[in-house]
């Protein structure tokens, strides 16, 4: 960012957009919502902050008018196994109190309903039952009995000795009345039934209620209560018996049930867990087989028999968005019950309202956060945002749109407006052309990347500020520069590779044909199977056979054509490191070049230096005050962690005695803080470094710094970086290449840059597939396999299959609608 001044309006949806690389994320992020959340932090007391981590203030002159600020990238989700969609969004949460609260508990033993009741209840029910058979009938008794003992062994003499000098003078022993006056003798290993006779009423205590026999009939309950634990049986003439319970106790078979509150609903508390799993699901952590004891459930029995409509909680995290909404808007209940749910219902309910919203009704609640995409996870987060329903908030968001059919975009765009509408301001960092134009106000950045940006091209209103000539973003959205369609399709009907009967996850049964030396486009709605079909069924089987990988293989019955490929190359968005030690230049090799390069230099040899010395990963040439790092972490105690430069290195990693080697007047720390560009022109005459750093420009990262941390790279960075990795290397011709929307994070400008690296692996023979959105992508290719009808259950079958002129023209596909238009305009102009 180059020293900017920039005015926000409040209360609107702002789009930041331009180049990759151009400052949008650095002014966003780094800069306002760093700000907005390190002043919300300064505000809490020295002991709360001890726990929010390092809030270091941004390089900025000064911010007015900044709100409390929430950042949803797409780096939400989390690995943890105990992170699912249903405790992102807090529903679960609301789950477990829903439960708790009108969940109807069953005996895991025996299955019979157990009711906790007060004494006032059940005076209620037994006058109820017993003054209708004594209004018809005048005679009968009805015997209030404490259950004692209920199928165990023992003589139980003494229980029977006390119970007699306490005033009782009959039980029922094993179903025979006896009395406590004769002396009774058990068998010890026999089972026995002893049921205390505590009270009998006959005729005359029912008909004529009144308030005397109403409190002797409740006094005579709650001495078998008291007796019994909490259970009473009451035997009426001519009826079954009523077993009623003021604890969660069964009536049937005594067992005991734990008190129902929200914690027995949790899997990660003790109380709620399944004991042998504690709560994973799983045998082990890293285990994918079920436990044995829950079934994958993850909770204690008693907690899996509680049921609301028949289902237990696990059953309804197994629903889908979808099912979920239609199960909740279904609920049979009580006015009682629907008075205690309703505040409940509505948060759940308006939490699954915008997932299903934003095209994600495909996911199940019990989906694990770590196999989510970011665009996914970035969603689900502002799913939990939109139920907390705050004003006054400024929302940062990157690329919500990053996984989302076009089909969806409107939706999505309605959500944040609503967000907006609330009285908040939301900041969208986006490539995506429907979401620009719907933006209140626009901000460009340029007009380069890197270095050669920083700057603000425009800023103004939407859609006033689209008539700007000198910007690169609105010359494409006037159509004054495009993504061409390619003058001739390939067609190639004889190599192809075959899918037969693919059926993992939500595939159904779906057999596939893909043209080999041609590039070619999965299409289809968010969960509608294309990852399923290419990473769990092609790619798997292609890099067992082609590269002697080991990988999990998904289901289908067979795949044929492996004759005319020789490799299979996954080209994804996963991190090219995990740690900061990790860079462009590590990754692609060029690094160890580069050292080469300053131990073959004079004055290296001269003092003895071998190309270790240039390593800032192992001791030797290392800064050993900060081992490399470049930076020391001061520990503050009750204040968060302070990361400094380090004051012997500066910053650079490396000792004095290794910066004193210089290559063309650069020591090594100058040529790590080189971009792309600069890199290149300083290597030009090395060969081999020169194609590397070639192909990096090529893919538009000529921006990246050769020593940028990884960790600092987007998904769509990383993905390209790996891209540029493979290019480099020598082609066979022969190759499959698979790449999960390359476009991430990509401008216009960088789409069409991306297209001819992909066109050139196509060339030399290669197959491409791509899975995608974008459809300036999608109109470029040569075949597409479209997938759906929908996501989830509902999708998983092939819609559409050939051109996208083919698709366009056809009525049953999502893509083909949204396809029609931009096609048949691309050929009108």
């Amino acid at each position: 960012l180059k020293n900017i001044d920039l005015e926000l309006p409040r209360n609107k949806m702002i789009v930041f957009t331009g180049l990759s690389g151009s400052g949008k994320t650095s002014l966003a992020f780094d800069t306002i919502f760093a700000e907005g959340q390190r002043r919300y932090v300064e505000s809490l007391s020295a002991y709360a902050r001890q726990f929010l981590g390092q809030m270091q203030k941004p390089n900025v002159r000064e911010i007015e008018g900044l709100s409390p600020a929430i950042s949803i990238d797409q780096k939400a989700h989390s690995a943890n196994p105990r992170s699912t969609v249903a405790t992102i969004t807090e529903i679960y949460d609301y789950l477990r109190v829903l439960y708790a609260r009108i969940g109807k508990p069953n005996c895991p033993q025996c299955g019979a309903k157990i009711q906790k009741m007060t004494v006032k209840e059940m005076v209620d029910i037994v006058l109820e039952k017993a003054g209708l058979f004594y209004k018809k009938n005048k005679k009968g008794e009805t015997t209030i009995l404490a259950p004692l003992v209920r199928g165990r062994k023992g003589e139980y003499y003494q229980l029977l000795y006390d119970l007699y000098n306490s005033g009782f003078s009959e039980v029922y022993i094993d179903g025979k009345k006896k009395d406590l006056s004769e002396r009774i003798i058990l068998k010890k290993n026999y089972r026995h039934t002893i049921e205390l006779v505590v009270d009998k009423l006959f005729p005359e205590d029912f008909l004529g209620i009144n308030k005397e026999k109403r409190l002797r009939l409740g006094e005579a309950l709650e001495t078998a209560l008291d007796y019994a634990n909490g259970l009473v049986k009451i035997v009426l003439p001519n009826q079954e018996p009523l077993l009623l319970s003021s604890q969660f106790s069964c009536p049937q078979c005594g067992f005991s049930f734990p008190e129902i509150e929200p914690r027995l609903f949790s899997f990660n508390s003790p109380y709620g867990a399944c004991p042998a799993c504690h709560g994973l699901g799983t045998e082990t952590l890293f285990s994918k087989k079920p436990c044995p004891v829950c079934r994958g459930r993850r909770l204690r029995p008693e907690a899996l028999h509680v049921l609301i409509n028949k289902k237990n909680i696990t059953q309804v995290v197994d629903f889908s968005i979808e099912e979920a909404i239609d199960f909740f808007l279904n609920l049979k209940l009580s006015p009682k019950e629907q008075k205690i749910a309703d505040s409940l219902l509505k948060e759940i309910l308006n939490r699954l309202q915008f997932m299903a919203d934003v095209g994600l009704d495909y996911l199940t609640l019990s989906r694990q956060a770590g196999t989510l995409s970011g665009g996914e996870a970035q969603r689900i987060r502002l799913a939990s945002q939109v139920g907390l329903r705050l004003v006054g908030a400024l929302y940062v968001l990157d690329e919500p749109t990053i996984g989302l059919h076009q089909r969806d975009n409107e939706r999505l765009i309605k959500t944040l407006k609503s967000l907006r509408d609330l009285g908040n301001t939301i900041i969208v960092v986006e490539h995506d052309e429907d979401t620009i134009r719907a933006a209140d106000y626009l901000v460009d950045f340029g007009p380069g990347a890197g270095k050669y940006g920083g700057e603000i091209v425009c800023a103004g209103d939407v859609p006033q500020i689209l008539n700007y000539k000198n910007s690169l973003t609105c010359q494409y959205l006037r159509g004054e520069k495009k993504i061409p369609l390619p003058a001739v399709r390939r067609k190639n009907n004889k190599d192809s590779l075959k899918v037969y009967g693919a059926a993992t996850h939500n595939l159904k049964n779906i057999n596939v044909e893909i043209p080999l030396r041609r590039f070619v486009c999965v299409t289809g709605v968010s969960g509608s199977g294309k990852s399923s079909l290419l990473y769990d069924v092609v790619y798997t089987y292609l890099a067992n056979k082609l590269n002697g990988a080991h990988l999990p293989l998904g289901k289908f019955k067979r795949i044929t054509g492996l004759e005319y490929l020789d490799k299979a190359v996954l080209i994804d968005q996963s991190p090219i490191g995990r740690t900061p030690r990790s860079n462009p230049a590590t990754y692609t090799g060029v690094f160890t070049y580069i050292r080469d390069l300053f131990a073959a230099t004079p004055e290296a040899r001269f003092r003895g230096y071998k190309p270790g010395r240039f390593s800032f990963n192992v001791p030797g040439g290392r800064c050993e005050h900060c081992r490399g790092h470049g930076y020391l972490a001061i520990e503050m105690h009750f204040l968060p962690t302070v990361y400094v430069e380090c004051d012997v290195c500066r910053g650079s990693r490396f000792d004095r005695e290794t910066l004193e080697v210089h290559y063309k007047k650069k020591n090594i720390a100058d040529v790590l803080k080189m971009n792309v560009d600069e890199a290149y022109l300083f290597f030009k005459d090395i060969p081999y470094l020169a194609d590397k750093l070639k192909v990096l420009k090529e893919v538009g990262l000529g921006y990246i710094e050769l020593g940028q941390p990884a960790t600092t790279l987007s998904g769509g960075e990383a993905q390209r970086v790996k891209l540029a990795n493979e290019l480099s290397r020598r082609s066979t011709g022969r190759t499959f290449y698979l790449l999960d929307e390359p476009t991430t994070g990509l401008h216009f400008e960088d789409v069409r840059k991306l297209l001819e690296v992909l066109e050139r692996l196509v060339k030399e023979g290669n197959t491409v597939v791509v899975i995608e959105h974008n459809l300036d992508v999608i109109k470029t290719a040569d075949y597409i396999i479209d997938l759906g009808p929908e996501g989830g259950d509902k999708g998983g079958q092939i819609v559409a299959v050939g051109t996208p002129e083919e698709i366009a023209r056809n009525p049953k596909s999502w893509t083909g609608k949204y396809l029609r238009k931009k096609i048949f305009s691309a050929i009108a102009s």
